[in-house]
């Protein structure tokens, strides 16, 4: 009884410690100015809150706690904002993760790099080799020729599913010079963007890497990517192609990338689509090089931050009716990049977001250029999300096309 007794005593002693150190921590943090924190449950932190899909989960949390709070999951704090960050420089920095270290060689990408000479190499490369104007430019056929094939599967099949391998393909000709391996290609960054957009257990609680069932997972993976990116390695270089365009529109030729700029409209639909349905809803963390302040409130050095533009994109602090299709709000032609940041913004945008522009463009006008579209039944389209990384649409959509004039006089 007495050894009982004695026991008791230890773990209630043990108890009463871990909570009066609790709550000075918290004491410590609101004199600080620390973010908000929801209630959180031991070990787990606040993943119990964390319901897909996360940037709907995120934007609820958000409008009980505020714009900027502290979100744990597991052990590892992380400030999640629905707020455009200010400390550009500061926040410049990305995480160290198991799927950087097995699938972007060790944090070494333009992507997955931190802030510093390495990543300011490898995006001057980038700017100089790929998306510069004289490189878009040379690439200008691929994107003709894709988009070519695709008015030609959608007019003679009543239904077509491309299943995303438009983009893929234009992606894969461009870098190889081929297009056979788009299938290939398709199907490694569906797995690569299975494993980025969730949260792996190993990094919430790092004794689960001892089992490692989705490290091998990964590393699996990686070793096929690199398999097929030694193979386009190989290939020969892209071919370089330039045209000549023609002035202006007419029903005897396809829209093209330079009447892009003559037909405001049509950018500002592009514009209204990124702003309601952004590639990536949640952008790819940043981490704190130094100790900083947002929005008044207190981030320590190395603390990695969330930013959810599907949900500034949709504030409607920000925007009139943000829950709207509105592309006349883009008419105005004013900066927005405060609260418009569909390939995220700063020192870390992403660099190929004129070739996204120019590709959605050309694709978006050739179709309703050459198509009459009706929905196949009265049912609303259904616009639920599905998981991923790049939040695609759970039910593919499916559309009637009816072909035009135009069609048969630059196809056939």
């Amino acid at each position: 009884m007495s050894f009982h007794r004695s026991t008791s005593l230890i773990f209630i002693i043990f108890l009463t410690f871990i909570n009066f150190f609790l709550q000075r921590k918290r004491r410590r943090e609101n004199q600080e100015n620390y973010p908000p924190s929801p209630p959180s449950l031991p070990i787990i932190g606040h993943l119990h809150l964390l319901k897909p899909p996360q940037h709907r989960a995120f934007h609820r949390l958000s409008q009980k706690h505020g714009p900027i709070f502290s979100f744990r999951m597991g052990s590892h704090p992380m400030p999640y904002m629905n707020a455009s960050p200010k400390n550009d420089i500061v926040l410049a920095n990305r995480p160290v993760l198991i799927i950087d270290k097995h699938l972007f060689y060790n944090n070494s990408t333009m992507i997955t790099s931190s802030y510093g000479d390495h990543w300011r190499n490898i995006r001057h490369i980038c700017a100089i080799e790929i998306f510069s104007s004289a490189r878009l430019n040379a690439f200008l056929n691929i994107s003709k020729d894709k988009v070519k094939h695709l008015l030609h599967k959608l007019s003679q099949q009543s239904s077509s599913r491309q299943d995303g391998y438009f983009a893929k393909n234009i992606l894969v000709t461009m870098v190889a010079g081929k297009r056979y391996c788009a299938r290939q290609f398709k199907e490694i960054i569906n797995q690569v963007t299975k494993y980025a957009g969730v949260p792996n257990p190993g990094e919430i609680w790092p004794i689960l890497n001892w089992i490692g069932y989705e490290k091998k997972m990964m590393m699996k993976l990686g070793e096929r990517t690199d398999v097929f990116l030694q193979g386009l390695i190989d290939e020969h270089q892209m071919k370089k192609t330039t045209t000549e365009l023609d002035a202006q529109l007419g029903q005897e030729r396809l829209v093209d990338e330079p009447d892009i700029l003559k037909l405001p409209y049509l950018q500002c639909i592009v514009s209204e689509t990124l702003r309601l349905c952004p590639p990536p809803p949640m952008l790819i963390p940043h981490v704190s090089s130094n100790e900083c302040t947002i929005e008044g409130f207190k981030v320590l050095r190395d603390t990695t931050v969330l930013v959810n533009a599907w949900a500034i994109q949709r504030d409607p602090n920000l925007w009139d009716d943000p829950e709207s299709f509105k592309p006349e709000r883009f008419e105005s032609g004013k900066d927005l990049s405060h609260k418009f940041m569909p390939f995220g913004l700063g020192r870390r945008a992403c660099p190929g977001a004129g070739l996204a522009q120019r590709v959605v463009g050309l694709t978006l006008g050739s179709l309703i250029q050459c198509f009459e579209r009706e929905r196949v039944s009265e049912k609303v389209v259904d616009m639920t999300e599905g998981e991923g990384l790049t939040m695609p649409k759970l039910v593919p959509l499916e559309a009637m096309c009816k072909v035009r004039t135009v069609v048969k006089k630059v196809l056939y």
